[in-house]
């Protein structure tokens, strides 16, 4: 999930946190710290953005009279910040934790600070996931297994039919998918929409540069965790600054309330838009049901986001967390959150199930979600992301972010991207 996707929106460094660890407690089952003092245990959930999460808790609750879910939503960034600390620390960390894509090498490198799933008999899903999935949260020994996966990203492009046809653009998704089948015709696409509307084309450049990077072979880091800046980044990152520079971005940060804001005021009319995305603009925008649809996104394929769960070792429910776990990625709560939040699963066996298959948005002006996004996911071979990834992908964006701001200018702006890549590579 979002990602993030996701997911962006203030400067952290979580790699700058110092990588001496303190050790974690070990996890006990079975302990009460709810302070009823009648055998209630509460499981604490930490997670970012729409995770599906809200009814699931009420239903898990009422089939477990003893359970109680705490439900923290937080900043993409500042829950893995927060996430490293408690490591750290030894102590606060949740009994269940995303991570997303971005994130999940960081820590799996600190996988003696999770409970090792495949102690748990987690072993038997690895035949139930896209095999990437399986091995981004697997440890280089292949003897710990960190997370099970909840989503992947995939990508398309949703857009404003109001709009698009205002402007005198085309609306049907296929005509809309016609228009750009590069980056380049996406731009072209972009200035005839604001000259004819007046208004921005997309909500921010970090939103072009993120769903290019993932469509490169290599991003910001190789598996020796070497950093890349002038494959995969230098693409996006180029890109990324035509659009600026054409003026089609809106310049708003994903995430706050001016992002929100734009979903339904037409700030924008269209975004890059993996799977994740959906139950976002549902959320925000409810009142635009029916003027969005998806289309294909430029250049073809890529993946941005998706989502893991784990479970720190400092936790008090241990065995209780598990089952938590085992049951929100079970079928039926995949398939759940998918048709009402978006978020695909990472198990390929439910993209043929009639009830992902069949589904489409109605909110999405009735998109055959069930058919684009699996479609997307079972050609994925995505990036291998590295151990820096998330904190180089924040400080490149702020760069991103200055050149919208006007307060750098587009031929300085690589050098400095460069610069903070580098300054986080070597920390």
């Amino acid at each position: 999930m979002k990602r993030s996707w996701t997911h962006w929106a203030r400067a952290v460094t979580v790699g700058a946190v110092s990588l001496v660890m303190v050790a974690a407690c070990s996890g006990k089952s079975g302990t009460d710290d709810s302070g009823s003092g009648d055998g209630q245990i509460t499981l604490k959930i930490n997670f970012w953005g729409d995770f599906g999460l809200q009814d699931l808790k009420a239903k898990y609750e009422a089939e477990h009279k003893n359970i109680k879910i705490q439900l923290n939503s937080g900043e993409y960034n500042a829950q893995h910040e927060d996430l490293q600390k408690k490591l750290v620390a030894g102590t606060g960390a949740p009994d269940i934790a995303a991570i997303d894509e971005g994130f999940i090498v960081q820590f799996r490198s600190q996988s003696d600070k999770f409970v090792n799933l495949l102690d748990k008999g987690a072993g038997s899903y690895e035949s139930k996931y896209l095999p990437w999935k399986w091995k981004q949260s697997l440890s280089a020994d292949g003897k710990s297994q960190l997370g099970l996966g909840t989503d992947v990203g995939g990508l398309a492009m949703c857009y404003r039919t109001d709009l698009f046809k205002a402007a005198g653009l085309p609306t049907d998704r296929d005509q809309v998918s016609a228009l750009w089948p590069t980056w380049d015709k996406f731009f072209e696409v972009g200035q005839q929409y604001t000259a004819k509307s007046k208004k921005k084309f997309v909500d921010s450049a970090t939103n072009l540069f993120n769903p290019i990077l993932g469509q490169q072979p290599v991003g910001f880091y190789n598996e020796q965790e070497q950093l890349q800046m002038d494959g995969g980044p230098k693409v996006a990152f180029d890109n990324a600054v035509k659009g600026i520079e054409a003026g089609l971005s809106a310049n708003l940060t994903s995430f706050q309330a001016d992002w929100d804001k734009g979903f339904t005021s037409g700030s924008f009319a269209v975004l890059a838009c993996p799977a994740w995305m959906l139950g976002h603009i549902k959320d925000t925008a409810p009142g635009t049901e029916g003027k969005w649809d998806i289309a294909a996104v430029p250049g073809g394929g890529g993946n941005w986001g998706g989502s893991f769960l784990t479970i720190p070792k400092q936790g008090k429910h241990v065995d209780e967390a598990y089952k938590l776990l085992e049951w929100l990625v079970a079928p039926e709560q995949q398939i759940e959150i998918f048709k009402k939040v978006g978020n695909l699963p990472s198990q390929p066996a439910l993209y043929s199930d009639p009830a992902i298959a069949d589904f489409k948005n109605p909110f999405f002006n009735n998109a055959p979600v069930g058919q684009i996004f699996p479609k997307m996911a079972a050609g994925l071979t995505p990036q291998y992301l590295g151990k820096k990834n998330g904190p180089t992908r924040v400080e490149v964006e702020n760069v991103i972010r200055r050149v919208e701001s006007k307060s750098l200018k587009p031929d300085a702006a690589w050098a400095e991207a460069v610069k903070a890549a580098e300054k986080v590579a070597n920390s």
